[in-house]
């Protein structure tokens, strides 16, 4: 996540009917038939209801496609099933992402019958809940959208496809080199993809979900903010996704050590990286707090990165953070900063500060003070 374009776990639903043979011959509603009976007869619907995506997906590459039901309930004809939908895109996920579903069925004279899906209460909603998604597939990148033109889906497409092999230069590390990007048609939408209130994105770009850490995972998903995307020049637009995609491709070497200086930081790094940006032009905020007097004292701390913070102070936040890892990469080289970056997900940040670059957060914060001060005044 980056300024007024950011970083930070999106899945899938389905729709295709396969009624079960009746479970008795007659045209009134049947009798009740036992709770365990039952129970089993709305799981068999669920599961041939289930038994492919559906064919308004088709243009989706999924795989392993399934409903688990976890429990059901039955209210006379109707009947609800908690289920977690599985899947995978092929090329993207290697391994099943979930959602938390509800399955509503009713039940007529030919048995049950699957009649709405919906996120689970409190679970985020799918892209295809908003309506049939359109599919642009780049050459690095697959985008989904709903509610946006084709020039608008294509777009985001070419500009993954840029930003995928910038990141790979400057990050050796193992990851897939692509990317899903998720295009809703409005804030609102884009929120309910991410299972959080507008305002938290508001005025972002991007955000990018995933697990962070080694081993398999859903591969992430940048989702988009139309609003604030919209706003940004092309330029920015570039450092947007660009920003993301080092969120992606880093993701594996991220963990919860990992300070959040250091992970938005270096995505901000690779963002500007060859760019020409100078410290002035890249943090203005912090360049005028630095101006008024306001040289910070530490390194920005991972609260000030929190979606619905102060604007301002989350600029001044990002723009610290970049500024620190442009530092380390001037003065110890890209290497030494993308060594520190692996090191920190794994170690205490003495411990990788010292393996890295040979110094301490004390020695590292003074030099960033002094190289702020220089710098921006």
């Amino acid at each position: 996540m980056i300024r007024v374009r950011r970083r930070t776990a999106v899945r899938l639903l389905a729709l295709a009917l396969c009624p079960l043979p009746a479970l008795a011959g007659c045209t009134d509603p049947e009798p009740a038939a036992p709770a365990g009976t039952a129970d089993a007869a709305v799981r068999r619907a669920v599961a041939d209801w289930s038994a492919a995506p559906p064919a308004r997906l088709a243009g989706i590459p999924l795989e392993d496609w399934s409903y688990r039901v976890a429990t059901v309930r039955q209210d006379g004809v109707r009947a609800f099933a908690r289920a977690e939908l599985r899947y995978r895109l092929a090329g993207y996920d290697a391994a099943p992402a979930a959602s938390a579903r509800e399955v509503e069925l009713t039940r007529d004279g030919t048995g049950w019958r699957v009649t709405a899906d919906r996120p689970a209460p409190g679970a985020p909603a799918q892209l295809w809940d908003q309506g049939d998604p359109a599919v642009v597939r780049g050459a690095h990148s697959l985008v989904l959208g709903v509610g946006r033109s084709p020039q608008e889906l294509s777009a985001l497409a070419d500009g993954a496809d840029r930003a995928v092999p910038a990141v790979g230069a400057a990050w050796p590390g193992p990851w897939a080199r692509r990317v899903v990007v998720l295009a809703p048609a409005t804030l609102d939408a884009m929120a309910a993809l991410l299972g959080r209130p507008a305002d938290t994105y508001r005025g972002l770009g991007a955000v990018t979900t995933g697990s962070t850490g080694g081993g398999p995972a859903p591969a992430d998903r940048v989702v988009v903010n139309p609003e604030g995307y919209a706003g940004l020049s092309e330029a920015g637009r570039r450092i947007v996704l660009t920003h993301e995609v080092t969120h992606v491709a880093t993701r594996a070497a991220t963990s919860a050590r990992t300070p959040q200086w250091l992970s938005e930081g270096f995505a901000d790094w690779v963002a500007y990286r060859g760019t020409g940006t100078t410290p002035a032009q890249g943090a203005p905020e912090l360049a005028r707090a630095v101006r008024r007097g306001e040289l910070p004292g530490a390194l920005p701390a991972d609260d000030a990165f929190a979606f619905g913070t102060d604007p301002s102070a989350a600029a001044r936040a990002y723009e610290g953070a970049w500024l620190a890892c442009r530092l380390v990469a001037a003065r110890w080289g890209e290497g030494a900063l993308v060594r520190l970056y692996e090191l920190a997900g794994r170690e205490p940040l003495p411990a990788a500060l010292e393996q890295a670059l040979g110094t301490d957060l004390p020695g590292l914060t003074e030099a960033w003070r002094q190289a702020l001060g220089a710098d921006l005044r």
